[in-house]
């Protein structure tokens, strides 16, 4: 397990906890929980824009190449609908359509369960002798009852929207989206200083180009359930944007008029404080997503609520990333690009430079003038007396007598 750095743990920081820094271990759960800075996001940026720079070329190729499939209240176009009775499948409905019209439709989905189940079928526009061909080939084939229980042919609508109509439903969707993120921008900009600005916009474009894109990679149809879910999830990552970065000012007030800790590891500290809390705030925004997907569109059938669904679920887990491993990268990457951060972080990281040299100087010198003074260095640094070259004047106990001395006898 990876030790906490010392270089992120701040001593004056209101999370400090005993062993933080001092190279004890602690379990991934404790980093998390204690957020005192074991995790290195900020150095580590440059991995994190990778991911997000993968994730944007997907979704900018899948939305080039293979676009979105817009939903019939925006493109226009026919619908047919008809009681599913235990005969009626969507891969029967489609063999009746394709021998009437002679192409398959649009989409065929199954709605409903029980007796209230229905097969709606989605096409380009038909001429009303195309719908009525359709709608009497539908009754012959599958025979479809009415509410009193009665076969009726009427139990088959046609519903036509035109594509006039599909046009405006599309400007008025796109206009609510712009003044959405305009007024966001705004309050933003109000909010935060300016680099924060710019990297709380840049993480509200990252998430939205993300979940577009995943969307259009999905070929779910773009319905206004899903505009309204995109304008709910980018409210999210507003929210959690801000709860990010207000840690982030708070720790840094006045690092500028110090200099133990550079900007970067007071952000990466407040990144640390407030991942726990957007892991937490993500899966308990997601749980009722994952309970609408399963209960709503896998067990009642009822597929109108899939596009809400997965626009909020994609949408709230590409947020929760972004805001930590997007949002606070990118300000101090901006930070240390130009102005008082950047003077300041290398003035710190010069002061520490300078102290490690003085640090390795004294010990050289420690070490040499130990070894002038006849001490040998050994491997830790200390000296200790050497033998060579000293003479005591008595022989060592059990030496035997020279030679000189033996000749002096005689």
């Amino acid at each position: 397990m990876a030790k906490s750095s010392p270089v992120a743990v701040d001593s004056d920081s209101e999370l400090d906890y005993e062993g933080a820094g001092s190279g004890k271990q602690h379990s991934l759960f404790e980093r998390l929980y204690t957020g005192t800075g074991g995790f290195e996001i900020v150095g580590k940026r440059k991995v994190y824009y990778g991911i997000a720079a993968v994730l944007i070329a997907i979704a900018a190729l899948s939305m080039g190449l293979k676009g979105f499939t817009l939903g019939i209240d925006f493109a226009g176009g026919s619908r047919i609908q008809l009681p599913a009775a235990a005969d009626v499948t969507t891969s029967k409905v489609d063999d009746v359509y394709r021998s009437v019209i002679g192409h398959d439709p649009v989409t065929t989905q199954k709605v409903g369960s029980g007796s209230s189940a229905t097969i709606q079928l989605r096409s380009d526009t038909l001429t009303n002798e195309q719908a009525d061909k359709l709608q009497n080939a539908l009754f012959d084939a599958f025979h479809p009852k009415d509410a009193s229980g009665q076969p009726n042919r009427n139990a088959i609508s046609v519903a036509e929207i035109s594509e006039t109509w599909g046009g405006q439903v599309t400007h008025k969707a796109l206009l609510a989206l712009v003044v959405f993120v305009v007024l966001t921008m705004i309050y933003i900009a109000i909010r935060f200083e300016r680099d924060m600005s710019i990297a709380a916009i840049g993480s509200l474009f990252f998430n939205l180009i993300v979940t577009a894109g995943i969307y259009s990679l999905v070929g779910f149809e773009v319905t206004p359930a899903a505009v309204i879910g995109l304008l709910t999830i980018l409210g999210y990552v507003l929210y959690d944007n801000v709860v990010v970065f207000d840690k982030v000012e708070e720790n840094t007030r006045g690092v500028l008029h110090l200099t133990k800790h550079t900007y970067a590891e007071k952000a990466n500290l407040a990144a640390n404080q407030t991942l726990m809390r957007s892991i937490n705030t993500t899966v308990i925004g997601i749980l009722p997503i994952i309970g609408m997907l399963v209960i709503a569109v896998w067990l009642l059938g009822v597929g109108t609520l899939k596009d809400l669904a997965l626009v909020q679920l994609v949408g709230m887990i590409v947020g929760g990333y972004s805001s930590i491993f997007f949002a606070v990268p990118i300000l101090v990457s901006i930070k240390e690009t130009w102005g008082p951060v950047a003077e300041h972080t290398k003035r710190v990281l010069n002061r520490r430079q300078g102290g490690a040299k003085a640090r390795v100087g004294a010990a050289a010198a420690e070490r040499a003038g130990a070894a002038g003074r006849g001490g040998e260095v050994v491997a830790n640094g200390a000296a200790r007396p050497s033998s060579r070259g000293q003479n005591t004047g008595a022989p060592r106990p059990g030496a035997r007598p020279s030679g000189k001395r033996q000749q002096r006898r005689h």
